[in-house]
């Protein structure tokens, strides 16, 4: 799989800097380089890379105005590089794969790659699964029809889950590890993630951040609280068929009647 690459950067040393650090990864492909942000939204639109290296600072359009401007079409993924530190919250908002300070770490540069690699292998698998079942609906109805049960059942594999999460939170940004999370609390469409030392706020439903863990491990135990059940280290009976969990920080959290079936895997 090659990745057909753009480079934007009103510094002509710092595309020769990174067309240089890239030559080393031999599935990149650098199609072609940009000195300003119009001339990157016309090259994203007409050669449809698969990833841009952006620079946020160029004279007219900025790095966020190139991504606002080709949001009409199927975006590229994009890395920023820059030499400022305070876009990085900006960002991580524009769903970049990555922020690089400049001049660009290889080793950073190396761990970018591979996350790229494999965004663009999940989107691409997700394609040709949706070509099949185009096919299938035409030539063989049944067929598509056990199809689709087939991808709406619960997956067996914890690939599709996700390892990492980005927080935005007192305007930083923290990477937390999924397994790192003793539990959440919903407050509204905000939710309180509790990884034992540290305590961060998320703005997202419970709901969409459900779908994002795997069930296996987060488990619903309360209308509004998810716990992470290898986390769990014993079973306090309380009143009225309720319980409470005790997690390897000490925290316990009320299981309520409603998913006593959640605790049934620990007594069997």
């Amino acid at each position: 799989m090659t990745i057909r690459t753009l480079l934007v950067d009103d510094e002509k040393l710092a595309i020769q800097g990174l067309q240089l650090r890239l030559q080393k990864f031999d599935d990149v492909e650098v199609i072609g380089t940009c000195a300003n942000g119009r001339e990157a939204i016309r090259a994203i639109k007409t050669e449809k890379p698969d990833l841009v290296f952006l620079d946020i600072q160029m004279p007219g359009f900025d790095g966020f105005s190139v991504v606002k401007g080709v949001m009409e079409i199927e975006p590229p993924l994009f890395v920023f590089v820059t030499a400022f530190e305070e876009h990085a919250i900006r960002a991580f908002e524009a769903n970049a794969v990555n922020y690089l300070m400049k001049p660009v770490d290889e080793d950073k540069l190396a761990d970018t790659v591979e996350r790229v690699r494999q965004r663009l292998a999940e989107k691409r698998s997700a394609e040709e699964a949706e070509k099949l079942k185009n096919v299938l609906s035409e030539v063989a109805p049944d067929a598509a029809e056990e199809f689709a049960a087939a991808d709406e059942a619960p997956a067996e594999s914890s690939d599709r889950y996700e390892k990492l999460i980005n927080i935005k939170d007192r305007g930083q940004i923290f990477r937390v590890e999924i397994d790192s999370i003793e539990h959440i609390e919903a407050a509204g469409d905000y939710m309180c993630i509790y990884t034992g030392d540290n305590s961060l706020i998320l703005r997202e439903t419970m709901k969409d951040l459900e779908r994002r863990l795997d069930p296996r491990t987060f488990q619903r135990v309360h209308r509004s609280t998810i716990v992470n059940l290898n986390l769990v280290r014993q079973v306090k009976p309380h009143t009225n068929g309720e319980c409470f969990l005790v997690l390897d920080s000490g925290a316990e959290v009320k299981v309520s009647r409603s998913y006593r079936d959640v605790v049934a895997r620990f007594v069997h």
